[in-house]
């Protein structure tokens, strides 16, 4: 799915109403019925609802959304922004008389000031304030009323985004002073600033209303960042031929593990093995061997000349990807194997954890690091690389800028991990649960990633198919053993069965 900017939706549409003969009258009506109809699909007519209404077409899509609840036996309190009481859109003019035709009279107009209705733990708060046509921070009164709005402890659905939020990039917004709604219920398209952790508390849960914008228009219109979900990656991974054999699945090479840290390694050759590759050769200390080949029998052991650690990362067979770093530590010897193997290793390469933590140490690595290697640090490793970053956004951009000059991508992970490529092309993925927030999940990442680099998978699709199908194997753990008791090997162990599930027609 593509997630266009603020800009480019107005466009799409404007399009939609001037070519296809949408009357922005009728997107209104769309808009309120996907907000309305949530609403009495959740709450009973009893409740007490709060609705806040601008003077633009967020506060239309408010009004529209309480001539429907009135509909339906709701009875809410709405207050309309009207300042001067000259300020109402044409729209929002519209749908103003349209809820005054109900025979409603409960309709608080402000035009200079009001005393606003307390608001409890009780109450439900539509929040159709300011959407996503807001140019400046929320300043002044409305500041006060999106904090007494966040305070309340009311249930809060804001229309397309929350009031004082902008949908993209928000380095200038105070959070406290933004609306904090418990669900968003975005037009059309998710919105930038929903993938990004700084706007976790403002945004909430999101959930779209497809209003029926011109598909043209969406197709025709470019963006750099992307929404994966299962059909765009059903669509990369390829079916298996019957007269095939492992040969056909490419044989993979992982430096991973030392002494006391051998999991590491059996959580990235299974993950590996469970998403297809052919052929796996784990490269580990001496000391791992009995519990890589009694806990992943499946790979072929490779050993180091050291005991406890790996010292030499010289590739000596022919193989079709290689990952690095799980569980290697950063010891001299290791780190010095690294950057002997960086520097003559001219293939993308899968680079994690401690590999990471090494290239931290030294910077100068980055330059001889092949194009289209692929990164995957979370927000620590990455901010000890590429500098502290002050915010998830700061950090994206900064991501963006180092993948373009390094021509490297990166999978900056989180909620909606996000794989950045040399092109200025961001895919945020869509599955995941707070289940994987464990210790060795990454680790599994990194073996399903090098898999699919060694089946033949270009970087780019092996990276975001990768971090979906790790997810979804997050989620399908989490079915069974729940957000607490979910670990790496769980993860690991339903790799398979979401790749079964992804392929399904």
């Amino acid at each position: 799915m593509k997630i266009f900017s603020t800009e480019n939706i107005r466009k799409i549409d404007r399009y939609t109403i001037e070519s296809e003969g949408v009357s922005s009258q009728e997107l209104i009506r769309r808009v309120a019925e996907g907000v309305a109809g949530e609403i009495i699909g959740r709450w009973s007519p009893s409740t007490p609802v709060v609705i806040f209404a601008g003077s633009g077409n967020n506060g239309a899509d408010a009004l529209a959304v309480g001539r429907l609840l009135l509909e339906a036996g709701f009875y809410p309190h709405i207050l309309l922004f009207n300042f001067n009481g000259n300020s109402l859109s044409r729209d929002c003019q519209q749908a103003k008389r349209e809820l005054l035709a109900t025979g409603y009279q409960g309709l608080v107009e402000i035009i200079d000031r009001a005393e606003l209705p307390s608001l409890t733990p009780e109450h439900l708060v539509i929040d159709g304030l300011f959407g996503s046509g807001l140019r400046d921070p929320l300043e002044g009164g409305f500041v006060m009323l999106a904090r007494s709005i966040s305070e309340s402890g009311a249930t809060v659905i804001s229309i397309d985004v929350p009031s004082g939020l902008f949908g993209d990039w928000n380095a200038r917004v105070i959070g406290r002073n933004v609306v904090h709604a418990t669900l968003t219920m975005a037009v059309q398209f998710p919105r930038l600033s929903f993938f990004l952790s700084d706007n976790a508390d403002l945004v909430g849960k999101w959930k779209i209303i497809d209003i029926g914008l011109s598909s043209r228009a969406i197709m025709e219109t470019p963006t750099k960042y992307f929404y994966v979900e299962r059909d765009e990656v059903r669509a990369v991974l390829k079916r298996r031929k019957p007269f095939s054999s492992k040969a056909d699945y490419g044989h993979a090479l992982l430096f991973a593990g030392c002494y006391g840290m051998a999991g590491a390694a059996v959580l990235a050759a299974r993950g590996a093995l469970r998403s297809g590759v052919g052929k796996l050769t784990v490269h580990s200390a001496r000391a791992t061997f009995p519990v890589l080949q009694g806990q992943v029998p499946e790979a072929l052991f490779s050993p180091d000349r050291h005991d406890f650690v790996i010292s030499d990362m010289a590739v000596r067979f022919s193989c079709s990807a290689i990952g690095v770093g799980p569980g290697i530590g950063t010891n001299d010897a290791t780190r010095g194997a690294l950057e002997t193997f960086i520097k003559s290793y001219n293939r993308p390469i899968v680079i994690d954890a401690d590999a990471l933590n090494a290239i931290a140490q030294n910077h100068t690595l980055l330059d001889h690091i092949p194009p289209g290697s692929i990164l995957t640090p979370h927000a620590g490793e990455f901010d000890r690389i590429f500098g502290i970053q002050t915010s998830a956004e700061a950090r994206l951009l900064k991501a963006m800028e180092v993948a373009h000059k390094y021509k490297i991508l990166i999978v900056l992970k989180g909620r909606y991990t996000a794989t950045v490529r040399p092109d200025g092309k961001v895919f945020f993925n869509s599955t995941g649960s707070p289940a994987m927030a464990t210790a060795g999940s990454g680790d599994v990442l990194t073996g399903i990633i090098t898999s699919l680099l060694a089946q033949g998978y270009k970087p780019e699709a092996a990276s975001v198919a990768g971090v979906y199908i790790h997810g979804l194997a997050g989620e399908l753990a989490a079915e069974s053993e729940g957000e607490y008791g979910t670990t790496a090997l769980d993860i690991a162990a339903n790799v398979g069965r979401a790749i079964k599930n992804i392929m399904e027609i």
